[in-house]
């Protein structure tokens, strides 16, 4: 692989770092001071559009403000403020990450990415981030935004997953970690997308890919995500809407599938099942509900 030199990481640096006022989004996690906070927003995030998570992230603090409020609360009450953002599982692992942080962390989250990463629903990206802008830890982060900067701006080639872990590395500052590592995150978002915005990035100057010029490096590269499959008609989609459904109230199947009448039978079946094996919903009697709502009475 060849990758850029010392003076080359120097100058993108600084020309990031002058770009990085501009770059910055007005999401309300970001520089957020409390850790709890931004564990809540980065569970959030992943695999979910930056706009749809807002709501509710500012709904779910607000009941939950803390990980023992959120530890001691039944998941049927997790499952509901999660209403909106899919991938529920997700909801499911930060009440048993709360559980964790109350029980083995004394209610407080963790700062070593070590820790993070012993958390439910915590991989490496997650724990990175939380790592780096709850407690400017060293360390860098690494998502699919990063790794197509990475792969365009300072290699003009396709980067393997450790390679481009050793190239964020040694891109990160020795001051402000944290905003850097944001600024990157900001920049493939904004500019550096799946189809990039290079007329306008205020980076282009100093971009390998744009001055060098050849195929566009970062599609499959970094390996930190893969696409996601289409919603519409999913099953992703149908857990959503036997979920919504079980918010509401519990239902026998008749009542459920017919609320679904547009679904296959055999599907919602399946997709029932799917919850059921996940420990999000759970039959009583004759009647389904959301997991753990006997425990709410």
């Amino acid at each position: 692989m060849t990758t850029s030199g010392s003076n080359d990481y120097a100058t993108f640096r600084r020309a990031l770092r002058r770009a990085a006022p501009t770059l910055r989004r007005p999401l309300p996690w970001i520089a957020h001071r409390d850790p709890w906070a931004v564990l809540v927003a980065e569970v959030m995030l992943q695999q979910t559009q930056t706009s749809r998570v807002v709501e509710p992230w500012e709904r779910f603090l607000d009941h939950f403000p803390t990980p023992t409020s959120c530890a001691n609360a039944s998941l049927p009450s997790v499952l509901r403020l999660w209403e909106g953002l899919g991938y529920h599982r997700r909801a499911k692992a930060l009440h048993e990450a709360a559980r964790m942080i109350r029980d083995e962390f004394g209610g407080e989250v963790p700062s070593d990415v070590e820790d993070l990463r012993r958390l439910p629903g915590v991989g490496e990206y997650t724990a990175s981030a939380v790592a780096s802008f709850a407690f400017h830890r060293r360390v860098a982060v690494l998502d699919t935004n990063v790794g197509r900067v990475l792969a365009r701006a300072l290699a003009n080639q396709a980067l393997r997953s450790n390679e481009a872990v050793s190239m964020a590395l040694a891109l990160l500052p020795r001051n402000d970690v944290a905003g850097f590592n944001q600024a990157m995150l900001d920049l493939g978002a904004q500019f550096c997308r799946s189809r990039p915005l290079c007329a306008t990035c205020p980076v282009a100057t100093h971009c390998r890919w744009n001055l060098e010029g050849g195929v566009d490096p970062a599609p499959g590269s970094a390996g930190v995500s893969r696409p996601q499959s289409t919603f519409a008609g999913s099953n992703r989609q149908l857990r959503g809407w036997i979920l919504d459904e079980l918010r509401q109230s519990a239902k026998s199947k008749r009542q459920l599938f017919s609320a679904l009448a547009e679904a296959d039978p055999s599907r919602c079946e399946l997709v029932l099942e799917s919850l059921i094996r996940d420990g999000l919903a759970e039959r009583r009697g004759r009647m389904v509900q959301l997991a753990g709502s006997s425990d709410e009475r």
